[in-house]
């Protein structure tokens, strides 16, 4: 009786591929099994057929053919559509990244600095509009942006301006939507990162007779990188698949991939084309978030 007690806490007791298998499984499930259906779908061809895309394995006649097809990605290369919906949304993705870097570093650095009863008032206010909905926030500013705005409204009663001047459905005011909505994701891991800083290095540096602005520079700043690149990745990843600011504040001359990949399997049913597009999107996104692993990696081996 006791062996089979003992046996039964061993098969119980956790192990690390327990404990592995668990993550393993939600990346199977909910990331590798759809990542091989879209490829899937990416290699074969349209029809007029529900699903509207054709099999890539056909049994016929005791033969097993193999259908594959890289014409979607040949005709993604040949349009200039998909290639300005590419480059448009990395070029409107990385200035908002900037934006939100420019404005974030230093509301980080204020609460990181601030007394510690101040700093969870603060961390409550960057993360408080992202208690609302994100599609109300956004519809509030084509309200704010409009020609009928209140922007535009100030302006004129201030005597500034004599005619409205034009802001919503413009790449400015996708960008400044996209700063708004990403900015507490620039904010959270970059205050994360500032409040670990070991304060005793900056008073080594001001000892040494170090100025503030130096100290900033050669000590604060590249000990804050981490933080940086993280909130870097969390803005520019998801914007530049960002489909709802696009659509409701960019006019049609924006012209971003979450747009057309809305466009293509909605309106045009072309799924295959549509699964080409994100395909090449991810295969774009896998590049920075392979830079930030390699920087963890060195980052890590430095530490040991």
């Amino acid at each position: 009786m006791t062996n089979a007690i003992l046996r039964l806490r061993r098969l119980l007791r956790p192990r690390r591929g327990w404990v592995i298998a668990v993550p393993l499984l939600w990346l199977t499930l909910f990331f590798l099994l759809p990542f091989a259906i879209v490829l899937k779908i990416s290699l074969s061809e349209a029809a007029i057929s529900v699903p509207p895309y054709g099999a890539i394995l056909e049994y016929g006649h005791e033969t097993l053919n193999i259908v594959v097809t890289v014409g979607n990605y040949l005709f993604l290369a040949s349009d200039s559509l998909y290639v300005s919906a590419y480059w448009g949304s990395v070029k409107i993705a990385l200035l908002a990244t900037v934006l939100c870097l420019l404005l974030g570093y230093p509301m980080a650095y204020a609460m990181a600095r601030a007394p510690a009863h101040w700093q969870l008032v603060l961390l409550l206010l960057v993360m408080l509009p992202s208690w609302t909905s994100f599609l109300i926030r956004v519809y509030a500013w084509m309200g704010i942006l409009s020609n009928n705005g209140l922007i535009n409204n100030l302006l004129m009663w201030a005597g500034l301006i004599d005619s409205p001047i034009r802001m919503l459905n413009t790449n400015f005011a996708v960008i400044l939507g996209i700063v708004y909505a990403y900015l507490p994701f620039m904010v959270l891991p970059l205050y994360a990162n500032l409040t670990r800083l070991d304060r005793s290095l900056l008073e080594a540096a001001s000892d040494l007779g170090s100025r503030k602005v130096n100290t900033f520079l050669k000590v604060t700043l590249p000990l804050s990188m981490g933080g940086i690149i993280a909130g870097s990745m969390l803005v520019f990843i998801p914007a530049v698949g960002e489909y709802v600011i696009p659509e409701l504040l960019g006019g049609p001359n924006t012209v971003m991939i979450g747009k057309v990949l809305w466009e293509e399997f909605f309106h045009n049913r072309d799924w295959p084309v549509a699964s080409a597009l994100a395909m090449v999107m991810l295969a774009i996104l896998i590049i920075p978030i392979a830079l930030f692993h390699r920087y963890q990696s060195r980052e890590l081996e430095e530490r040991e």
